[in-house]
């Protein structure tokens, strides 16, 4: 996650709806109970930890029970201490009363309650990236420090693997070719993380680096998901079974969900966005773009999917009247710079779900040299009447500039190629006028139509003429 390119765009749930969410956590609602629970007599340690003898007492009052219970109930008050849930009053004393932040649970508005439950939510991101405490311990040396290198722990490439995990996810989830609100499998999440993009069929010894980033995967999964942050379907007992062992029951090595399967909450899309945004990282989601102009909106989303770029787009229009969002997009959509054509394209999409209010604006750019073919086409389509038909010249700079747009949105993908073809096809003697044409991108799209074209034939004519069209141009 390290590139600086934007992530796709995501579509977060109503802060109160997420605030909700957050509260009923099992984690922070734990936490919550047992800052209102601490008092006068309640004592922590040197570490601000919960002292033991009072572990049984919190851990019956959030009514665990069971063998974990104490460490589940030293984790909720470790988290209550991070988030600011509680105070501690004199380190020496041990002694600590309720904090500040406890009141902005109940009086607090919904981004308060975010803000603590993504406090919590570092905490826990922090503690699944420690090894088991029984490791940590054997691992002391006689003063008192951890030897990292005896336990195979790194804390910083730990922390780095857990981020580089969760940003996957994150991708997975939010893009519009991924999974959406359905699970990833655990080993194609381990797999994003250690198989090479250029590697062929994976050796021996990276699938069973797979297999080990797996079982760290399902133990980290398991301390996230009470957060909040994911649903987890662990991984089936059954596979870590010894080999000499018999199987409880039959076994099904074809279903991959034994093998662990996670998804984003909805609150976790949102903590792991913030988390994005705090680490520098590009990471819009659909709506901010609804308050700003239509230059904003053409530019913004022309790193958008389709289906983000039109959510983010009604967005938009539902807070302007019909027939100045027409205006207002088309003047956007003017330019001659490399950016143009998709803007312009973006600015067609967005104008079909304008409704014929928008025709008065459409047709006063009739005559307008960049504006005049897209409007000849909203109009056409719509069956409006007395709609001028275009000049050769217009056609083929239409053709150009659409082109141009679809490279930059899509870049060389199946549908452009069909497209290349069928303008080679039903145009007789297409390259032989194309390069004559003046607009900013004519070379580079000549070009790629020799590319992408299969016909050796029709792709030397497009190269020619790409040759042409540059020489034209002066560069």
């Amino acid at each position: 996650m390290s590139d600086s390119s934007p992530l796709p765009p995501v579509r977060l749930h109503p802060e109160p709806e997420l605030a909700r969410a957050a509260l009923s956590t099992p984690l922070l609602s734990r936490a919550a109970r047992l800052a209102r629970w601490a008092g006068p007599d309640t004592r922590v340690d040197a570490g601000g930890g919960l002292v033991e003898e009072q572990l049984p007492a919190a851990a019956e009052l959030l009514g665990l029970g069971g063998d974990d219970a104490a460490a589940y109930a030293s984790e909720a008050w470790r988290v209550a201490v991070d988030t600011g849930l509680v105070e501690i009053v004199d380190e020496e004393a041990g002694t600590v009363r309720a904090g500040e932040e406890l009141t902005l649970l109940t009086g607090g508005s919904p981004a308060d309650v975010l803000g603590v439950w993504l406090a919590a939510l570092e905490t826990v991101i922090a503690d699944a990236g420690v090894p088991d405490l029984d490791d940590l311990v054997g691992a002391l040396d006689e003063g008192g420090e951890i030897d990292f290198s005896s336990v195979d722990w790194d804390p910083e490439a730990e922390a780095d693997f857990l981020d580089g995990v969760l940003g996957n996810l994150y991708l997975l989830t939010v893009s519009e070719d991924g999974p959406g609100d359905g699970p990833v499998p655990l080993p194609a999440l381990a797999a994003s993380m250690i198989i090479p993009d250029d590697m062929g069929e994976p050796t021996n010894d990276v699938l069973e680096q797979v297999s080990d980033a797996m079982m760290r995967l399902d133990d980290q999964f398991r301390m996230l998901e009470p957060v909040g942050l994911v649903e987890y379907q662990p991984v089936d007992e059954a596979l870590m079974a010894d080999a000499d062992e018999e199987p409880a029951a039959p076994v099904d090595d074809t279903d991959v969900s034994r093998y662990g399967m996670v998804r984003l909450t909805p609150l976790g899309v949102y903590g792991l966005r913030a988390r994005l945004l705090e680490a520098g990282l590009e990471a819009p989601a659909v709506g901010e773009l609804a308050d700003k102009g239509a230059d904003a909106l053409l530019d913004g989303t022309a790193r958008f999917g389709q289906a983000a770029a039109q959510a983010e787009t009604e967005q938009w229009l539902t807070r302007r009247e019909s027939p100045a969002a027409a205006r207002e997009l088309l003047a956007a959509a003017r330019g001659a710079d490399a950016g143009a054509p998709l803007r312009r394209l973006r600015c067609q999409q967005a104008l079909s779900l304008i409704g014929a209010e928008a025709e008065p604006a459409l047709r006063e750019v009739l005559d307008d040299p960049e504006l005049g073919g897209l409007a000849r086409v909203w109009l056409s389509e719509r069956g409006a009447a007395g709609v001028p038909a275009p000049s050769q010249e217009l056609v083929f700079w239409l053709t150009i500039d659409t082109v141009a747009a679809q490279l930059a949105a899509e870049g060389n993908s199946e549908e452009l190629q069909a497209l290349v073809e069928g303008l080679a096809a039903q145009h007789s003697g297409f390259f032989a006028t194309a390069w004559r044409v003046e607009h900013p991108a004519t070379a580079d799209v000549l070009e790629a139509m020799g590319r992408l074209h299969p016909d050796k034939k029709v792709a030397k004519e497009a190269r020619k003429a790409a040759f042409k069209a540059r020489s034209q141009q002066g560069g």
